[in-house]
């Protein structure tokens, strides 16, 4: 059984290398890469799967998945510079897919601890534009 838990958070953040030029950066990362920075609205969706409690009917509560996705993922990325203020994306390129890695890795073990298995981290970056990750 699959079940998924949506949560929103907004950032800012600027794709760059900074062992590149500005001119290198903006040929490779185009607007995305100005020094001003930039921001989005992301939708996230956690997606964890495993059995079905004949005890509780669940698969996972979902008041202690979303308090794991706050306190682990929200409360140190909402609205806050992704490339300066948050610590699991220090030394990472701040693209999408490194956010899904960064946020799956930050979550997989506590999933684990709750007593299910974390599928996929969705990450929408724009109404046009999303990646999913499933692990390694």
């Amino acid at each position: 059984m699959f079940i998924t838990r949506r949560e929103r958070f907004n950032a800012a953040h600027r794709l760059f290398r900074e062992d590149w030029s500005d001119e290198k950066n903006l040929e490779v990362f185009g607007k995305c890469s100005n020094p001003n920075w930039h921001g989005h609205n992301y939708i996230m969706f956690v997606t964890v799967k495993g059995k079905v409690s004949k005890e509780t009917g669940f698969v996972i509560n979902l008041k202690d998945l979303s308090g794991i996705i706050n306190t682990r993922i929200i409360d140190k990325i909402d609205h806050k510079n992704l490339n300066l203020e948050v610590d699991f994306m220090k030394g990472r390129i701040v693209s999408t897919e490194n956010i899904a890695i960064a946020i799956w890795d930050e979550l997989e073990e506590n999933i684990r601890q709750i007593g299910a298995e974390l599928h996929c981290i969705k990450i929408v970056e724009t109404e046009n534009n999303f990646v999913e990750y499933y692990g390694n």
